[in-house]
């Protein structure tokens, strides 16, 4: 039922980002099983339940190692070599393969790994409610990714530089903005103490087999 609404519907592409260098976690976060699957995976396969073939996951740091994870999703992938710059350039790498017929963008971010596909469902709607604003998580008291950009934006993000993301454009545009409340956003994977914080908090559990 959704995948047929969505196809009727302004089109989504969801760019997933996955190229930093993991350097305060020592090691390469995305490969860390968490419900019996790597990080990444997660991430993605939510994305993909989504938005079918119209997701990019956007690689850079250790991409040879990653890249294998994914070849069995109809995801896309994108190596952003300049990921050292910082997220803007990962962000640039995403915008520049959405495809012409995406009237949005959903940027999310792939160690988000609390945030389930229904939380992207809820965010793909109330975009396709206002098409014409931007819609982003609340959480913690603050807005942020996951978001959606209506196509408007697609300048704007590609003009952001270093390690400045799409923070920018949410504050620059409040006045088209809608927040929608999603606690699970808050729970983002940086340090191997985040991985404490996130099974304490969520159902989530490291290395556990999946519910699926």
């Amino acid at each position: 039922m959704n995948s047929s609404e969505g196809s009727e519907a302004s089109h989504i592409h969801v760019v997933v980002l996955a190229a930093g260098g993991s350097s305060r976690f020592g090691s390469p976060k995305q490969l860390v099983r968490v419900n019996g699957r790597p990080l990444m995976h997660t991430m993605v396969s939510r994305a993909v339940e989504l938005a079918g073939h119209s997701v990019t996951v956007v690689l850079g740091a250790n991409a040879a190692e990653l890249a294998p994870l994914l070849r069995h999703s109809p995801a896309g992938i994108a190596v952003n070599r300049d990921w050292a710059e910082g997220i803007a350039s990962s962000i640039r790498e995403g915008i520049s393969h959405a495809p012409q017929s995406a009237d949005g963008v959903l940027i999310a971010l792939a160690d988000q790994a609390a945030v389930t596909t229904e939380d992207l469902r809820r965010l793909a709607g109330a975009w396709r409610r206002a098409p014409d604003s931007i819609v982003a998580a609340q959480y913690a008291g603050a807005v942020g990714v996951p978001a959606v950009f209506p196509r408007w934006c697609f300048r704007e993000l590609n003009e952001l530089r270093g390690d400045h993301g799409a923070q920018r454009l949410l504050s620059r545009h409040v006045d088209r903005l809608i927040r929608l409340p999603m606690p699970s956003a808050e729970f983002d994977i940086d340090r191997p103490e985040d991985l404490l914080a996130l099974e304490a908090n969520t159902e989530i559990k490291r290395g556990a087999t999946p519910e699926e």
